[in-house]
């Protein structure tokens, strides 16, 4: 059993697609740029928020760091309606901290914005460590933010899982020296994940909680 999961928030612990795609999409409308389709959201997303609006704008625009900060504030901002949890989370989160195993999130999402979607969404299940982009830490793949909260935590690299659904997970735990669980409801097929280095899978989150309990 794990003693510690850190896991990623957009499209592992939360479906935020739909709310990302319209917040860019205003942002995109405000200063005059064409829209983007969810696919294409979804492929730009992983990164963080600013790599995120580069990605989406056209090629030669010259605003994009006001469209950005535009998108930032508007995100932090809004009220998630289109966001959801996944199926059996709950029970999930609830089952793992019955046994103890300590809960971190790490995202590159704006720490503002994360802590709000956080409040609203996942408050009930006690997560020890939220850290999201703040300038304190690199972006993932960077392994210092992981590190750090593995420190706050009081956890060995052996005994602390990285769970996310997207290539910068992988990367992230790797450079941190530490196993992770790939996700396949989030924004990355189990193709992409193979591509980028994943071993391990988790279907659904019963499975997930198989791999956290060691059964």
């Amino acid at each position: 059993m794990y003693k510690a999961i850190i896991f990623d928030l957009d499209g592992t612990l939360l479906n935020t697609s739909r709310d990302i795609c319209k917040v860019l999409n205003d942002a995109l409308a405000k200063f005059g740029c064409p829209q983007v389709s969810l696919q294409k959201t979804l492929e730009y997303v992983g990164n963080g928020a600013k790599k995120l609006v580069e990605r989406a704008v056209p090629q030669g625009f010259d605003r994009t760091e006001q469209l950005y900060e535009y998108y930032r504030v508007n995100f932090a901002a809004c009220d998630n309606d289109l966001t959801c949890l996944y199926d059996g989370e709950g029970e999930f989160l609830r089952n793992i901290k019955a046994c103890g195993i300590k809960t971190a999130i790490l995202t590159n999402k704006p720490d503002d914005a994360a802590q709000s979607v956080c409040k609203k969404f996942l408050a009930p299940f006690g997560f020890d460590c939220i850290v999201g982009q703040t300038g304190r830490f690199p972006l993932k793949p960077d392994p210092s933010a992981a590190l750090y909260i593995m420190d706050r935590l009081g956890v060995e690299k052996a005994g602390c899982l990285f769970v996310g659904d997207g290539e910068t997970d992988i990367a992230t735990a790797k450079n941190a020296g530490i196993d992770c669980a790939s996700v396949l409801w989030g924004f990355r097929t189990r193709e992409q994940l193979l591509a980028a280095g994943a071993q391990m899978f988790a279907r659904d989150y019963k499975e997930l909680e198989r791999i956290a309990l060691g059964n």
